[in-house]
């Protein structure tokens, strides 16, 4: 099980980029706007810095659902290896058997 500080900060950046999302969006669509004047993309690349680092959505790390392990995570499956073979082995993942030959 990963540390449940380390489960909770991803947790809270999860929530500020939800949160900051549109705002962001917007900032960029700015930013990125060649046609726009030169002094007002430069204001809203200040106004983008102002925003919180944990708003990105960069800084959100994929973790299991089960142990919160953040590594070999499968995104399909949104769990870790070593949980998923876990949930395999118990019969708990429909149409997964652990292959022999």
């Amino acid at each position: 099980m990963a540390k449940k500080s380390a489960v909770e900060r991803n947790k809270n950046r999860a929530r500020q980029a939800r949160r900051y999302a549109a705002k962001r969006a917007a900032l960029k669509a700015i930013v990125h706007d060649s046609k726009s004047a030169p002094e007002e993309r430069f204001q809203a690349s200040l106004k983008l810095a102002e925003l919180p680092r944990n708003s990105a959505k960069v800084r959100i790390r994929n973790r299991c659902e089960v142990s919160g392990r953040p590594r070999a995570y499968y995104r399909k499956l949104r769990v870790s290896r070593i949980a998923l073979r876990d949930l395999a082995n118990n019969g708990q993942i429909p149409g997964m058997v652990k292959s022999s030959w």
